[in-house]
């Protein structure tokens, strides 16, 4: 669907800058508390730890280092020309730890009754990335 937009005029997709070093550090076994620690600006590792949290039954946590991922990945998004609205695609895979982030924040809002903040990310997260979308459920 993305593609139809650029051909009708929309913006072109947001590809975030590679840092490999926490994705790197976070496949080889090292906790992303760590990571998030030395790289803070890392929304993948807050991601995970949403996801770490929220596995764990901790939503308020799972919330909480979903929205500092999802304000990491809004700031990284900007410096790449993201104008606030346009293709973020999964398949391009620095831009995942924002869009996990975010499904993360939808799936913990949902949780404690924040419904309009549900609403907005999950409906933010479709608009960005269908892939997104389907892939994180």
């Amino acid at each position: 669907m993305a593609i139809h937009e650029n051909l009708l005029g929309g913006p072109p997709p947001t590809e975030l800058p590679d840092s490999p070093e926490p994705r790197e550090l976070l496949a080889s076994g090292v906790s992303p508390a760590d990571v998030a620690a030395k790289y803070p600006t890392s929304s993948l590792a807050w991601a995970l730890l949403a996801d770490d949290a929220w596995t764990g039954g901790r939503v308020v946590e799972s919330y909480a280092y979903a929205r500092t991922g999802y304000h990491r990945g809004l700031d990284a998004l900007r410096r790449a020309g993201w104008k606030g609205h346009g293709p973020v695609p999964w398949e391009h895979e620095p831009n995942r730890g924002f869009l996990r982030a975010l499904h993360g924040l939808a799936r913990a809002a949902q949780e404690i009754g924040e419904d309009d903040e549900y609403e907005r990310c999950a409906t933010f997260l479709r608009d960005s990335s269908p892939a997104a979308a389907d892939t994180l459920g």
